[in-house]
């Protein structure tokens, strides 16, 4: 640790300034990463499955209705084109009016943010296991197979090198024209998405609870270890410090030798990248709805607590508005602030249109120049404030509790319907039976529950993740559309998720791998044995996945 990350250690967790207040809410519905075009527009994905586009304050200007939900951050392109990724498999070209140019059917569901380079082409993975290159008319031009599902959101370097992380634990590159440059085994899964240097290193987080470093070629160059699993994707700021949150809680700055500059407490699991702002100051939201402030020394500046969970980064225009997105779909932002930072990667896939690629020098400039009003205009100074930081009164039109995040998931965040209001006087009414409270399920009713609703999508079986946890005693935190945490008393442990229906489930084998877990296959029965407990769950996987090759599921449920 250097001296800086040493003297701030007892320090940040005091905020300093009074924190800015969100000059508008709006309950819109977003479901997906918030895009902000070079005009100030908004571009995201509903819960309605809607592709929208509004002004910087929200007002739509149009949507368009896609097949399915997706929270991958839109992509727009210089011509004012948008590239967004549903769950129906589709990749959609929408114009700048938001009419359909194309779409394409991929093979899996798209989670991760498709990359742009300079020749107009995107690159889309999926979780389906492949690598798609399509040209700007939405025609193929390669595939890569990758074999395990792609979460991780690629980035382009500027040589035009593809890298992505997926679920065979590795960090993976590709040339430009499709073809295997090389693979890094990491010590877990790769959800984080990379984020590249100014000299071409490559940066991402693992399950494996460590911030990797990686030459261009492939090479390790250093690693930082957390305290729990980093699935946050980095950034590279102007300083020149990689900066990431972990589930434990804190958000890390490592200098690009590999050493911690400084440590800051969020106090909460951190699952959203941060921004670097103008002034060097550092937003990073946290799964319990606080948004921070963090100054260049790594020391709290101000805090925002929304009490609604945060899964997200914050977008930043270059015209100083930082958006972020409350759980249930709302829009806040706050104006008047700094725009982005001009650095090598200082936001989620790297620029507020998520290009996901490294910036030319001739981009760098026009980047300080678009920025430029905001990061010299005049704001009104921070006062001093109390170390509890200033809660904001959101304006919806319908207002919504600020208590505490749900601890049981909620596969999709959803808008409640309109209540319509009681009369003032109302009529006398008949009361209703009582009803007597419901036993709570057993562990047999809850596996026989999660049995029936099993699925089976890409030679995997999925259950019902509330269920199936529920009856093998198994905790669930930090539920997001792509990863859950299991917990096992004091352990815990991350798993990948999927979505069917808007309704959450787990793989099978993911089940099978938890530590102190035996599993074993019956004729039209999975047994897992916890302990001494024993718990059958009555479904038959050969007629869910049919015997064709190699299932994924084989391999754990044949221990023993």
């Amino acid at each position: 640790m250097t001296l800086a990350g040493f003297t701030q250690a007892s320090a940040q967790q005091t905020p300093t300034q009074t924190a800015p207040k969100v000059a508008v809410f709006k309950e819109l519905r977003v479901i997906s990463g918030v895009t902000v075009s070079p005009n100030g527009d908004l571009t995201f994905v509903g819960s309605d499955a809607r592709v929208r586009r509004t002004d910087a304050t929200g007002s739509e200007k149009w949507s368009f209705l896609t097949g399915d939900i997706g929270r991958a951050y839109p992509v727009v392109t210089p011509q004012g084109v948008t590239i967004a990724a549903s769950y129906d498999d589709h990749v959609y070209a929408l114009d700048p009016a938001g009419k359909l140019l194309w779409k394409v059917k991929l093979d899996g569901d798209i989670f991760a943010t498709p990359a742009l380079r300079t020749d107009g082409s995107v690159i889309v993975a999926t979780a389906g296991g492949t690598v798609h290159a399509l040209d700007a008319a939405g025609k193929t031009l390669w595939t890569f197979k990758v074999g395990a599902p792609v979460f991780s959101s690629p980035a382009v370097a500027a040589d035009g090198t593809i890298y992505f992380g997926a679920q065979n634990s590795r960090m993976h590159a590709l040339s430009p024209d499709g073809r295997l440059k090389w693979t890094y085994a990491a010590g877990s899964l790769v959800f984080s998405s990379p984020a590249i240097g100014a000299d071409g290193s490559v940066y991402f987080g693992s399950s494996d609870r460590r911030l990797h470093a990686l030459s261009a070629d492939g090479k390790p160059r250093w690693t930082h270890l957390t305290n729990l699993f980093v699935n946050a994707s980095p950034i590279v700021t102007s300083g020149g410090l990689v900066v990431v949150g972990s589930y434990d809680g804190n958000v890390y700055a490592v200098n690009t030798t590999g050493e911690l500059e400084w440590t800051y407490r969020a106090g909460a699991a951190v699952a959203g990248t941060a921004a670097e702002l103008s002034d060097s100051s550092v937003v990073v939201p946290d799964l319990s709805g606080t948004v921070h402030a963090i100054g260049r020394a790594g020391q709290g500046l101000w805090q925002i607590r929304t009490g609604k969970k945060i899964d997200l980064g914050v977008s930043v225009s270059d015209q100083g508005s930082v958006y972020f997105v409350t759980d249930g779909g709302g829009l806040n932002i706050l104006q008047k602030q700094r725009p982005l930072a001009v650095a090598p990667w200082p936001t989620f896939h790297a620029t507020p249109t998520a290009w996901g690629r490294a910036h030319s020098e001739a981009e760098l400039q026009a980047q300080a120049q678009a920025r430029r009003a905001a990061a010299t205009a005049v704001i009104s100074v921070p006062k001093p404030a109390a170390p509890v930081a200033v809660t904001p009164t959101p304006q919806p039109v319908t207002p919504r509790p600020t208590g505490p995040a749900p601890t049981t998931p909620a596969p999709t965040p959803t808008v409640p319907a309109p209540v319509t209001p009681a009369p003032a006087t109302p009529a006398p009414v008949t009361p209703a039976p009582v009803t007597p409270p419901q036993p709570a399920r057993t562990p047999a009713q809850l596996a026989q529950d999660a049995a029936a609703r099993a699925r089976s999508a890409d030679g995997q079986v999925f259950l019902p993740l509330t269920e199936a946890a529920g009856a093998l005693g198994v905790g669930v935190q930090n539920v997001t559309v792509r990863t859950a945490t299991l917990t096992l008393g004091a352990e815990r442990v991350p798993v990948t998720v999927r979505t069917f229906g808007r309704e959450v489930f787990v793989p099978l084998a993911a089940l099978g791998d938890l530590p102190g877990t035996r599993t074993r296959l019956e004729r039209g029965a999975v047994i897992f044995t916890r302990g001494t407990q024993e718990v059958r769950f009555p479904l038959s996987v050969p007629a869910l996945v049919p015997l064709q090759g190699k299932p994924e599921f084989l391999g754990p449920l044949q221990k023993s």
